[in-house]
Parts: structure tokens; sequence; C-alpha cells
């Protein structure tokens, strides 16, 4: 969709590539504490970038807005949960299982949709001259 949009307004687009940005996927962390109410708190973001090879977990939990939500929650097990998606993103031993995928799978896996505590949002995409930055800023801007 950034692409097309990108064409529509004139910019070159060879691939994934536009003017020196790369075409990047996203997708929020929630933390859902008591799936039955549906309320959450964003804990996070991953961020993958194909032209690159690039996917990364950034995290940032608030825990006084998450005890608001459930008193009871168990916080050590979900910053268990949100350590285990950046050890996936890492690849590596700490990815376990994933560890041999490629950045592109193992961001597939993260995003699939579960009805546990932690649960990605939707994909959004757009464009960028940086995956890395980009990531700190959506943490910045959806997260904390």
């Amino acid at each position: 969709m950034a692409a097309r949009q990108a064409e529509q307004e004139g910019r070159r687009v060879t691939g994934h590539h536009t003017n020196g940005r790369d075409l990047f996927e996203y997708a929020l962390l929630r933390v859902v504490p008591r799936v039955e109410r549906g309320e959450q708190i964003n804990a996070g973001v991953i961020v993958y970038c194909q032209a690159r090879s690039y996917v990364e977990a950034r995290v940032h939990l608030d825990e006084a807005r998450l005890r608001a939500l459930d008193p009871d929650v168990d916080v050590e097990c979900v910053r268990a949960a949100l350590r285990a998606v950046e050890g996936v993103c890492a690849g590596g031993e700490r990815a376990g299982q994933a560890a041999g995928d490629d950045a592109g799978r193992r961001f597939r896996w993260l995003i699939a949709p579960r009805s546990t505590v932690v649960q990605p949002g939707p994909v959004h995409t757009g464009l960028t001259p940086d995956p890395e930055s980009e990531a700190e800023r959506l943490l910045d801007l959806l997260v904390r």
C-alpha cells in the first residue's frame, strides 16, 4: 500500500525501496490482562523490514496502567512473554524453535493472532530510511 501511495504521489518506486526509504511493517504488542474483558494497553512494537532482513521488538511495560486494568495481574509473567518476543526477533539461541528461521518468518509467526495475555495488533506499513530508529519512534509515539 505504501508503494502504491508513493507511485500516486509521483515518487519513484523500485521494488521495496523508494527514494532511499525502505518499506517496513509493524504491529503493536498489546497486553490484555483479562481476555474476557478485552481491555488492553500497548506494551511494545515489532518492526520488520524485508529489504534489510531486519526484525526487532521494542517493549515498554507501564505497570501502573497494567495494574489499573487488573490489580492481580502476574507482571513477571507478562514481562517474560515480552522478553520471549524480543528473543524471537533477535534470532539465534534466544529464538528457541524459530532460531533457524529468517527475519520475515519470525515476524509472521509473532504477528499471528492469538488469544493470550500478550497479543499482536494489526499490521501497518510505512517507508523509512532507518528501521531501527523507526522502531524507537513508534515505541515513543504509540506505547510510552
